[in-house]
């Protein structure tokens, strides 16, 4: 199969596509990145293995469950992959949320919210949501910037379980 097959979304500078085994290297950097460690969280993977079966488990199964999931973020001009965005339905949260994560050269450049706004946009045209939600770590300001720039407004605190701290929770209305 093709990326081109893949491709869920595509922006002015940008291709939203839905990931594949092929991508573990990219999705291993990521996974390890300092700010997703920080940010997002330590989903424990180190090797190409490991990164294939979270693929496998994580946004392979989404999409085969909900139709949705997080999308490897590539540049339109050479097809690079510059991070992930799109839909996750968590345990824990009632409402589909976005997420994204991107590597730290290609933030500032307004990519993010590129991907982003489309992502919001995609979940009202083809899955027909109503309402979108968010969390992020309150000193993430770079996210709770993106999140307000999508027109997404803060809601409440909440904690995902009990062993976590409180994050930020944001909702968007369709």
């Amino acid at each position: 199969m093709t990326t081109t097959t893949m491709t869920v979304l595509e922006t002015e500078r940008l291709i939203l596509r839905r990931i594949t085994q092929g991508d573990a290297e990219f999705y291993l950097a990521l996974l390890n990145e300092p700010s997703w460690l920080r940010f997002i969280g330590d989903k424990g993977v180190r090797t190409l293995e490991q990164a294939h079966a979270s693929i496998v488990n994580g946004p392979l199964a989404m999409y085969e469950r909900h139709g949705f999931g997080l999308y490897v973020t590539a540049l339109k001009a050479d097809g690079t992959p510059i991070g992930m965005c799109g839909l996750i339905k968590r345990d824990g949260l009632d409402d589909v949320d976005i997420g994204y994560a991107f590597f730290p050269r290609y933030r500032g450049q307004g990519y993010a919210l590129e991907a982003a706004a489309a992502v919001q946009a995609h979940g009202k045209s083809a899955f027909d949501l109503k309402r979108l939600v968010a969390i992020t770590n309150p000193d993430n300001h770079g996210s709770i910037r993106l999140l307000e720039n999508i027109g997404m407004k803060f809601e409440k605190m909440i904690s995902l379980s009990e062993d976590k701290s409180e994050i930020r929770l944001y909702a968007y209305q369709y």
